[in-house]
Parts: C-alpha cells; sequence; structure tokens
C-alpha cells in the first residue's frame, strides 16, 4: 500500500485531521504537509511533490483539495488514488476574489482574528453540539499559521486556474466528499466533480458543514477507509 498524503484546507494544519491520522496510521504511512510556502497553486503543488514519495494516495480539504487537483495536473503518474473533500474545481469568481482582498487588507491590518471569527468561521461548520469546540479548533490552527500564512494562500486561490478538464482525463480510484450543509463548496460543485471523474464515489455526510473531518469524524473515517483498501486496486 502506498502511503497517504493529505492537505488540509486555509488556515488549517494536521489536526483538521486527527480522528482520521488516529485511524489510518496502524494501517497506512500517512503524510500531512503544510501549505504556507508560496502564493501560487503551482507552487505550492510542486512543494508537496518535492517531499512526497514516488507514488502515493492523496486526499485534499476544501484548499487542500485545490492543491491536490493542480498536484494531478502536474504529476498524474504518481497519484494512485484520489480524494477530494469539500472543496471546488472552479477558478475564483470575480465577487469572491474582490471580497479576498478586503480580507488580505484586513489581516495585513492586524486582524486576522476579527477575519476568522466574524467572516470565515461561521460558514465552516452545521449545527451541532461539538460546534463551539471545533471552532475554537479552527481559531487555534489559524493563529498557529499566522497572518503571513493568510496572505499567501488568499492569493494562491484567489488566482488558481480552473482544473475541470484535469478531473475529466482522471483515470484513478477517486472519492468526492462534502458535508451535506457546507455553504462554501456546496453539494453541487461535488456532483460536478463526480460527474467529471469517471467512475468516481460520491459521498454526502450528513449533519456536516465544510469541515466533516471533525464535525462527523467517523462517517468520513469510513468512507476515506473504502476509498483506501475497497475501491480498485493500487497502482504499482
Amino acid at each position: 500500500m502506498t502511503p497517504l498524503v493529505l492537505l488540509p484546507g486555509m488556515m488549517c494544519d494536521a489536526r483538521l485531521f486527527g480522528p482520521q491520522i488516529a485511524a489510518l496510521s496502524g494501517r497506512i504511512e500517512v503524510m500531512v504537509p503544510t501549505l504556507t510556502a508560496h502564493d501560487t497553486m503551482a507552487g505550492l503543488a510542486k512543494d508537496v511533490l518535492a517531499t512526497a514519495p514516488p507514488k502515493f494516495a492523496l486526499a485534499g480539504l476544501s484548499m487542500g483539495g485545490i492543491v491536490a487537483m493542480e498536484m494531478l495536473a502536474q504529476a498524474p503518474e504518481r497519484i494512485t488514488r484520489l480524494a477530494l473533500m469539500d472543496t471546488n474545481p472552479k477558478s475564483e469568481a470575480p465577487e469572491v476574489q474582490a471580497r479576498r482582498l478586503l480580507h488580505m487588507v484586513a489581516v495585513e491590518d492586524g486582524q486576522l482574528d476579527r477575519i476568522m471569527q466574524d467572516e470565515l468561521k461561521p460558514n465552516y461548520l452545521a449545527d451541532g453540539p461539538d460546534r463551539a469546540a471545533i471552532l475554537d479548533l479552527c481559531m487555534d490552527m489559524a493563529r498557529k499559521l499566522g497572518p503571513e500564512a493568510f496572505i499567501r494562500q488568499s492569493l494562491a486561490l484567489r488566482d488558481r486556474e480552473d482544473r475541470q478538464d484535469v478531473l475529466r482525463q482522471a483515470d484513478l480510484p477517486a472519492l468526492v466528499l462534502c458535508g451535506r450543509h457546507d455553504r462554501l463548496c456546496p453539494v453541487h460543485r461535488h456532483t460536478l466533480m463526480h460527474d467529471l471523474i469517471k467512475g468516481s464515489e460520491l459521498c454526502i455526510i450528513e449533519d456536516a458543514g465544510h469541515l466533516p473531518t471533525l464535525e462527523r469524524p467517523a462517517e468520513t473515517t469510513a468512507a476515506l477507509v473504502r476509498w483506501l483498501f475497497e475501491t480498485g486496486d493500487d497502482r504499482v
């Protein structure tokens, strides 16, 4: 079994996948790169590829999924299977680009906490008993990464390319997964990716928003286990 590379979302670290790492580490080598070194998707993808094994399974959530699609564009022969979670294959819409610029200006002015608390975090999660604890974890991850990471990641997201054609050409075991109540990357984006990737599995996680890995960890882990160990044959 090839190793698994997990790519976290914007302003998140390996803790985004804490339940999945705990469940999978005894069965497969798991790596979680930090996506903060570049301000372009191409640069982020190249950086991960430089440190990844020769062949690997690849899963990304949100911005991590966008980086995963860029990696698939750059080195499809190295990726044995692909999971795209709560993400978007399209380039960024002009109105979102404009809003992102306002966020970057505010963060440069020392307002990272306000942007995360008031404008981003409320859109992350569905209602649930663990919502407050998960939001606190998101805030801690963002603070640990800091304003410079926010700016670089924002630029990479703002200027990214549309990768729908890359998904049309994909030929590997693929999982497309999202929370039913994801407002940032809605279900229809995932039905689109499912339609683009021939033979992919679509999994909608009930009672979850943008971060099903934390909101509904058991269900999300089960879907990843099926994708890793029960879907097709690993490439060699």
